[in-house]
């Protein structure tokens, strides 16, 4: 179920950390600085999100951190600049919505498709893509694409996705499963909803790592879920709210990107503690 082998080792030493950040906000430069300071936290992969004016799944924090992206000046070819010049030791994810893959092309004087942002993706280091606007079914274009340079292509499933809509979903899966831990937007809480374990257990019967986002805020709420059998944590906003104080405050990068560590680290340790909570793991470690 994976094709990149960068994502299948982020799995392999057990649940991984993903933490996201929109690419560009507040600005080029501090978004490179900010991600790099993730890696240090101990990011086992990053989602990197490209701007796009209509972000659907979005709520209203990472709307806000795509507003000042596209101000800044964010563009695909500004993101493949971007990822090309970050110095992480992890695999990068590309987030985005499918019209900029779609038209991508059309920019470079090709036709309208997935192929030339896919290629152009791999050629700076992306590892997979999450695109939540792509229903399953219409997805055997960008699938082709993935698997034609070795990228995983991860779909959001959320509590409502059932019948032949997850079925279409998981067979066409790869690198990690997004899973959806409440309905609604993206946006950090502090509760740990009950949904997140019903759908955990609804999709143990498929052979792919599984991790929980939208929500998640703290170390202890990665331990709870990453002991209720998540594979790993993604979390977005509560690292969105930190660039966004920075910005709003005009604190210097250095300690915004300091802050950014330090929950990085404590969602990190966080998702250690779950596993050391799951009989699963313990015993796959023991001698």
């Amino acid at each position: 179920m994976t094709k990149n082998q960068a994502i299948a080792e982020a799995f392999a030493d057990g649940p991984a950390f993903i933490p996201y950040l929109a690419v560009g906000d507040p600005s080029y430069a501090a978004s490179k600085t900010y991600v790099e300071a993730l890696a240090r936290g101990g990011a086992d992969i990053i989602e990197l999100g490209l701007p796009f004016s209509e972000p659907i799944a979005e709520g209203s924090t990472i709307q806000n951190a795509i507003v000042r992206a596209l101000e800044g000046g964010m563009t695909p070819d500004r993101f493949f600049e971007f990822v090309d010049e970050l110095a992480v030791d992890v695999p990068l994810v590309c987030m985005t919505y499918y019209n900029l893959i779609y038209q991508y092309g059309r920019s470079r004087g090709d036709e309208p498709g997935p192929e030339a942002f896919v290629e152009r993706a791999a050629e700076v280091g992306i590892s997979g893509f999450v695109v939540p606007d792509l229903p399953a079914e219409e997805a055997d274009p960008l699938r082709a694409a993935c698997d034609a340079h070795g990228l995983d292509l991860v779909f959001i499933v959320a509590p409502t996705t059932e019948g032949e809509r997850l079925d279409g979903m998981m067979e066409r899966v790869s690198g990690y499963v997004y899973v959806q831990a409440r309905l609604g937007t993206t946006g950090a809480k502090t509760d740990v909803s009950d949904q997140t374990t019903r759908s955990l257990e609804r999709l143990a019967e498929w052979d792919v790592p599984k991790a929980v986002g939208f929500g998640i805020s703290s170390g202890d709420q990665a331990a709870r879920i990453v002991a209720n059998g998540a594979d790993g944590i993604i979390v977005g906003s509560a690292l969105v709210d930190i660039v966004a104080e920075g910005a709003t405050s005009e604190e210097p990068v250095e300690e915004t990107a300091a802050t950014l560590e330090a929950k990085a680290r404590e969602l990190t340790d966080g998702t250690r503690k779950g596993a050391e909570r799951r009989p699963d793991i313990a015993d796959a470690e023991t001698p």
